[in-house]
C-alpha cells in the first residue's frame, strides 16, 4: 500500500509542468540535489580534511546526479509541447490514454506521445558511476602531482605533461569505464556493450578532446590539488549531462 501511495504521488507530481514546458517533478528533485551540492561545498574543506577520498566520493555523486537531471530535464523540455496559454504557472498534463486499458500503477497518466517520467534508476546509475569512480580519480591525481610537479620557475611545461597524460590515457579508459559500466547497469550484454563502443564511443571521444584540455590545463596550473576533482565534476555537469544524453539517445 505504501509503495503504491508514492507511485501515484510521483505520478501525480509528473503530470504537473510549470508553465507547461517545465516538468515540476525534475524542477524539485534539481532544486534538492543543489542544495545537498550547496551544503557540500560550504564545509567541504573540513570534510576533505577528514575523509579526503570519502568526500570526493560523495561529491562526485551529488554532482553526477546533478548532471543527469540537467539531462533529463533537457530530454523532457525538448519533448514537451506547450499545452498551457503559457500564463499557468502550474499545468497538469491529461493524456490521451487508451479507454479500453486500465493503466498499471506506475503508468497512471502516461499515453502514447507523452513525456516519459523521470527515471529514478538512471539517475541512481549516474551518481553510482560517479562515486565509485571517484577513487580512481584521486589516485590518478595524486599520481600526476607526484609525477609531475609545479616549480614557481616552470609551472607551464608540468601541467602540459599533466594534461597529456590525462588526455592520452585516463580520458580514453575513463569513457570506456562509463559505457562499459552504464550497458551493463541497463541489462545490455556484449552485443549491445559492441554496438555503444561501435557508434558512440569514438564521437564522444573526439567530444572530450575538444573541451577537456583546456578545462585540465586550467585545473592543473591554478587549481588545489584537493579541488582539483571537485572542479572537474563541477565543469563535468555539462559534460556528463551530455554524456547522459549520448549515452539515453543509445537507448531510443
Amino acid at each position: 500500500m505504501i509503495c503504491s501511495a508514492k507511485r501515484k504521488v510521483l505520478d501525480g507530481l509528473n503530470k504537473r509542468y510549470i508553465y507547461g514546458r517545465v516538468p515540476l517533478l525534475h524542477t524539485i528533485i534539481f532544486l534538492v540535489e543543489m542544495a545537498v551540492a550547496a551544503r557540500l561545498a560550504a564545509k567541504f574543506n573540513t570534510y576533505y580534511a577528514e575523509r579526503p577520498v570519502l568526500t570526493t566520493m560523495v561529491t562526485n555523486a551529488v554532482l553526477g546526479g546533478v548532471a543527469d537531471t540537467v539531462a533529463q530535464l533537457i530530454t523532457a523540455f525538448r519533448t514537451r509541447r506547450p499545452q498551457t496559454s503559457g500564463d499557468d504557472f502550474l499545468s497538469i498534463e491529461i493524456p490521451d490514454i487508451d479507454k479500453h486499458k486500465v493503466p498499471a500503477v506506475g503508468e497512471l497518466g502516461y499515453g502514447r506521445g507523452s513525456v516519459p517520467p523521470f527515471d529514478f534508476e538512471r539517475l541512481t546509475r549516474f551518481m553510482a558511476y560517479g562515486f565509485f569512480m571517484a577513487p580512481l580519480q584521486f589516485q590518478w591525481f595524486g599520481f600526476l602531482s607526484r609525477a609531475f610537479p609545479l616549480t614557481k620557475k616552470n609551472p607551464t611545461a608540468p601541467a602540459f605533461k599533466r594534461v597529456a597524460f590525462d588526455q592520452l590515457i585516463f580520458a580514453p579508459f575513463g569513457l570506456a569505464c562509463f559505457f562499459t559500466y552504464m550497458t551493463i547497469a541497463e541489462g545490455g550484454g556484449r552485443r549491445a556493450l559492441t554496438h555503444k563502443f561501435r557508434d558512440v564511443y569514438l564521437p564522444t571521444l573526439k567530444a572530450n578532446f575538444v573541451l577537456w584540455p583546456a578545462v585540465q590545463i586550467l585545473n592543473f596550473r591554478v587549481i588545489p590539488i584537493q579541488f582539483q576533482i571537485p572542479f572537474v565534476s563541477t565543469i563535468g555537469i555539462a559534460w556528463t549531462a551530455y554524456l547522459s544524453l549520448t549515452n539515453s539517445s543509445e537507448e531510443a
